[in-house]
């Protein structure tokens, strides 16, 4: 079978049965019930060609719906179980319903060998953000004991590795280059490196970069998800795609008009799944990602871009308004223009500020003010650099694609 037949299949088999899960879950969602009021889709039988009637429900748009509608923006079902609020950048306020595995990673986690006898280092942030949490419930759905680690402080987590005789790593595939990094700089044992797989997710993980870890790490997986939806997508093995699980129908579509794509064309990735508490309905993430065939079965070809105006650094989503709203701020100690840019530096993803000063300012306090302004408002560190002169644009530019 040709990819066309194949994406084909999927969705309408995959589409039927999100379309009834959705009609289920419809009346206790004010945003779901409206979208598709407004589609004209009648909630007593709704179609999988009826999901292809509704607007896609981008990402960027979080923020303003949430204002609109606080504090979740209509997003969660009336009397859902919330056990945890998280404050996304944006700001976007994502909920943690009761549950054992509410972001469905466990599957993620089995497929790369995760279980009852590992140790994990979770190198995901627990502070506001949601991914910390989402794998540590996965970690323990699976029965693995968690070593909350979260980002930073990696000679500390290097010996956490040799003391405590962590098994398995989930975090930033860059970041566990630099744990590596760090655990040969200071010299620790390496019969006490007993890490053998890592789930990796967030940014990229290119073949180079996967067959350096590989040489210390044997298992190497990557995985796909948001905070949204929770797990979209995971490698079964290394570099043969993202199978999608059966909780969540995935389309490619073409972006601005959301039309389903039928081959292996890019597209955003957009995403429909009727959890009883936080569903979600033709949500468009902002990846872009195609579709690729495996042993006859659609796999993503993991995310190959963005077409959202938010941009991934290190795993933390920057929005263009937050990105203008400090660099407006920091007029008051001597900024006349800069921008941030976002680019690559061997395996990591780097955001730079360039700044042009006023004349007279006090470049010292000026580049101090400017770092501990990024950290708080954007939640990502950044580069200071001092440049002479900026061409008039815009507050946030992805260079990645042209360095």
């Amino acid at each position: 079978m040709t990819v066309t037949e194949i994406v084909r299949s999927y969705y309408a088999a995959r589409g039927a049965e999100a379309a009834a899960a959705i009609g289920q879950v419809a009346d206790r969602v004010p945003s779901i019930r409206e979208r598709l009021e407004a589609a004209e889709v009648s909630l007593e039988a709704i179609t999988a060609a009826d999901l292809d009637a509704v607007r896609v429900l981008t990402k960027d748009e979080l923020p303003a719906l949430q204002q609109a509608r606080p504090p979740f923006g209509g997003l969660v079902a009336e009397g859902s179980p919330i056990a945890r609020v998280f404050a996304s950048p944006g700001p976007i306020y994502e909920v943690q319903l009761e549950g054992e595995d509410p972001w469905q990673w466990s599957a993620a986690l089995a497929a790369c060998g995760v279980g009852v006898d590992d140790v994990v280092l979770n190198c995901f942030g627990y502070h506001l953000s949601p991914a910390g949490m989402m794998f540590d419930l996965a970690c323990r759905a699976v029965g693995a004991t968690v070593i909350p680690a979260g980002v930073g402080s990696v000679e500390v987590q290097a010996r956490v590795v040799a003391d405590v005789g962590v098994t398995a790593y989930i975090g930033l595939p860059s970041y566990l280059s630099a744990l590596l990094e760090a655990y040969e700089q200071l010299g620790l044992p390496a019969e006490r490196w007993l890490v053998d797989k890592a789930l990796v997710t967030a940014e990229p993980l290119p073949d180079a970069l996967r067959a350096h870890l590989s040489t210390r790490v044997p298992t190497v997986l990557m995985a796909y998800g948001t905070a949204e939806a929770g797990l979209i997508g995971h490698e079964v093995e290394p570099g043969r795609g993202l199978a999608v699980p059966e909780h969540v129908f995935v389309q490619v579509c073409e972006p601005g008009t959301g039309v389903p794509v039928l081959d292996d064309s890019p597209g955003e990735v957009v995403v429909t799944m009727a959890d009883e508490g936080t569903p979600l309905l033709r949500f468009g993430t902002g990846d872009v990602s195609r579709w690729q065939v495996v042993d006859g079965q659609p796999r993503l070809a993991g995310v190959l871009g963005r077409v959202g105006a938010a941009i991934k650094v290190r795993g933390m989503f920057v929005h263009p308004h937050q990105a203008a709203d400090v660099l407006r701020d920091l007029g008051d100690v001597g900024l006349r223009s800069g921008r941030y840019v976002v680019v690559r530096v061997g395996d990591k993803d780097v955001l730079r500020l360039q700044m042009v000063p006023e004349a007279g300012a006090d470049v010292t306090a000026l580049s101090a003010a400017a770092g501990e302004r990024t950290r708080a408002s954007l939640r990502v560190r950044a580069e200071i650099e001092v440049v002479d002169t900026l061409v008039e644009g815009d507050a946030l530019v992805d260079a990645r694609g042209s360095m």
